[in-house]
């Protein structure tokens, strides 16, 4: 177990790293190039910066609990995670977009393993030592 949740900590800060650069560099590119991002228009500069900005604290948390992977910290960097992941996905699955069916299901599966995989990680991490 203990190499399931390191794991989850470093593959996860390395996708929020990846993202929050991606976000705060040239935001419009995401908007204009990830598939389901722009069924909710209006696109947002302000919002995007941010967005990358808080992704970029997130990714650095997560790292740190995989460095640090003491029970303390990487249990707080799964919850921070969690409490982002969890609505992330609520939202996602009331605005589906009908007639994109393929796109939709793709999108509903990989949003449910952000919250299952580090959910699963957080359970596992009362056995840490």
């Amino acid at each position: 177990m203990r190499t399931y949740v390191r794991t989850v900590l470093i593959v996860f800060a390395a996708f929020e790293v990846i993202l929050g650069l991606w976000l705060s560099i040239v935001p419009k590119t995401f908007y204009d190039h990830v598939p389901t991002v722009n069924w909710t228009p209006p696109y947002s500069d302000h919002l995007f910066h941010d967005f990358g900005g808080a992704s970029l604290g997130l990714g650095i948390v997560l790292a740190a609990a995989a460095i640090r992977f003491d029970r303390f910290l990487t249990a707080v960097a799964l919850i921070a995670y969690l409490v982002y992941a969890g609505p992330h996905l609520a939202f996602h699955l009331g605005h589906l977009e009908s007639g994109q069916g393929l796109l939709s299901t793709g999108l509903a599966v990989i949003l449910a393993l952000m919250v299952v995989l580090p959910l699963v990680a957080l359970a596992g991490v009362r056995k840490l030592t």
